[in-house]
C-alpha cells in the first residue's frame, strides 16, 4: 500500500547533519511537516530554514536521544504542534574507531546508549502515538554493518546488528496494527560522521569506496515511508557485500578486514579524540562530509598500490593485519 507523504508529520532524530539533514530536506520537498531532533539547536535551526525553503514546515526540538524523557518530550511536542505523528525516523548515531582493547569503556558504552538505546527510546515514544493516529511507519536507519562485521568498530557494528534485531522483533509484535517497521541499510555514505567519530587508532580514518551521497539514503527513507518494506539497501555495494557474506563468510571477513586495514585507516597520524560521542562538535553541520566518491576511490587505489609495491608490514604496535592472513 502506498502512503501519502505530503502533509505527513515526520519526526527525524540526528537531523542536524549527514543523513538526517538530507532526509529532512527530502521530506520537506514533498511538502511534509518535519520535526527535527538532535543535540545542536543552532544547526537544527539551519536545517529548519532549509526545509521551509524546500516547501515543508519544520519544528526544532533539541533532544539527546539517550534520555528517554527527552525523547518522550520530542514526541509530545510533535503531536502538540501538528496533531499526530505519521512517520518516525530513528537516525541519530555516533561511531568509535579503535581496537576493542584500546577503546575506553565509557566510549564503548556511549555508542550503545546512542545508537541502540536511542532507537529503543524512539520506538517507545513513537509506537503509542502511531497507534493513536491509526497507523504509521517506524523507520530504523541502521547500516550495511547490520549484516556484516569489521574490525576496529566493534561497538558500532554491535549496535547496528541490534537495530536490525529490534526492527524484526517489533515487526512481529505489530502484525495487524497498521504500523509498519522498516530498516534502511546504507553503505559507506559521504557524511560528517567520519570526522565526528571518536578515534583511538592513532591514524586518520576515511570512508571506504564507493562512497554514496547522503541524498541517496534520504530517497530510500522517503520511499520506505511511502511504500513500507522490511529492508531497503542504499548503495549497491552494500547489497553485493551482504550476498558475499552470506555465501562466503570467511572470505567476506578477510576482504572487509583488508579494506579497513589498508584503506579506511590511513597511514597519516591523528591524535586520540573522543569526537562528538560525549559532546557535539561545533563544525560539520552539512549533509555531506566532503568525501567525493571519485576522489575517495582514487585515493584508496593509489594507497593500496603503494603499500603493495612497498610490501608494507603492520604498523608498529598494531595487531597483525587481517589482510596478511597471519
Amino acid at each position: 500500500m502506498t502512503r501519502k507523504v505530503q502533509d505527513a508529520v515526520v519526526v527525524i532524530t540526528g537531523a542536524s547533519s549527514g543523513i538526517g539533514r538530507a532526509t529532512a530536506r527530502a521530506f520537506a520537498a514533498r511538502r511534509a511537516r518535519v520535526v527535527l531532533a538532535a543535540r545542536r539547536e543552532a544547526a537544527l535551526d539551519d536545517v529548519a530554514r532549509e526545509c521551509e525553503r524546500a516547501g515543508g514546515r519544520a519544528l526544532v526540538v533539541p533532544t539527546d536521544v539517550t534520555e528517554l524523557e527527552a525523547v518522550e518530550h520530542l514526541a509530545s511536542r510533535a503531536v502538540d504542534a501538528f496533531g499526530r505523528i505519521d512517520v518516525w525516523v530513528n537516525n541519530a548515531a555516533v561511531a568509535v574507531f579503535g581496537r576493542f582493547e584500546d577503546t575506553p569503556y565509557d566510549a564503548f558504552r556511549r555508542v550503545i546508549d546512542v545508537n541502540l538505546l536511542g532507537y529503543v527510546h524512539g520506538a517507545r515514544a513513537a509506537l503509542p502515538r502511531l497507534r493513536r493516529a491509526g497507523g504509521g511507519v517506524l523507520i530504523n536507519n541502521a547500516s550495511i554493518l547490520a549484516r556484516l562485521t569489521q574490525p576496529y568498530m566493534s561497538a558500532y557494528v554491535m549496535s547496528k546488528h541490534a537495530i536490525q534485531a529490534l526492527s524484526d522483533c517489533l515487526r512481529q509484535e505489530l502484525v495487524g496494527s497498521g504500523i509498519e517497521v522498516c530498516t534502511a541499510l546504507p553503505a559507506a555514505i559521504d557524511t560528517p560522521l567520519w570526522q565526528h567519530s571518536a578515534n583511538y587508532t592513532g591514524h586518520v580514518v576515511e570512508p571506504p569506496p564507493p562512497v554514496y551521497p547522503p541524498e541517496r539514503v534520504a530517497r530510500t527513507i522517503v520511499s520506505l515511508a511511502e511504500r513500507p518494506r522490511r529492508v531497503a539497501y542504499a548503495g549497491n555495494a552494500g547489497r553485493v557485500l551482504s550476498w558475499q557474506h552470506l555465501l562466503a563468510p570467511g572470505l567476506s571477513e578477510r576482504v572487509i578486514g583488508a579494506v579497513m586495514d589498508r584503506v579506511t585507516i590511513r597511514d597519516d597520524q591523528a591524535p586520540v579524540s573522543d569526537g562528538n560521542i560525549f559532546m557535539p562538535l561545533a563544525d560539520g553541520h552539512g549533509a555531506g562530509g566532503g568525501w567525493s566518491e571519485g576522489a575517495s576511490l582514487l585515493r584508496a587505489m593509489r594507497r593500496l598500490a603503494n603499500r603493495v609495491l612497498r610490501g608494507d608490514q603492520p604498523r608498529e604496535g598494531e595487531p597483525t593485519r587481517l589482510a596478511t592472513g597471519r
